[in-house]
């Protein structure tokens, strides 16, 4: 899983492998180790929510997706989803989670469990 962050947005990429373990376990973890401390960052399937939320606690970035959105996402056309959460009258968080897909451009990670580009053809 991908995480960008830029100033009051993030957006997670998943591969194929890492959009099934959401939908059928309920959740999928990465962490960033480094010389201090940990970063994580969780993706979790939630039921009782309508639009995706957010939260950060004891170094952890936690993005709830309604469990009604993963029933279907492996296996159909959709990318992915977009929320503004509304954190107060002044601030708001950009939330964008999609699909990974393969590269146009010469890269040198590897791809093989990134979703087919629908540009590529």
């Amino acid at each position: 899983m991908k995480i960008r962050i830029r100033g009051n947005s993030v957006r997670l990429r998943l591969t194929k492998t890492e959009v099934n373990d959401l939908c059928q376990k309920g959740a999928f973890t990465e962490k960033i180790v480094f010389p201090n401390n940990t970063l994580t960052y969780t993706i979790k399937a939630k039921e009782s929510i309508e639009n995706m939320d957010a939260s950060y606690t004891d170094n952890c970035i936690t993005i709830y997706i309604p469990k009604k959105d993963c029933k279907e996402w492996p296996t159909n056309t959709i990318i992915g989803f977009k929320h503004i959460l509304n954190i107060d009258s002044v601030n708001s968080l950009s939330i964008l989670v999609e699909k990974d897909f393969v590269c146009m451009d010469e890269t040198v990670e590897d791809q093989s469990d990134n979703y087919p580009n629908p540009k590529a053809n």
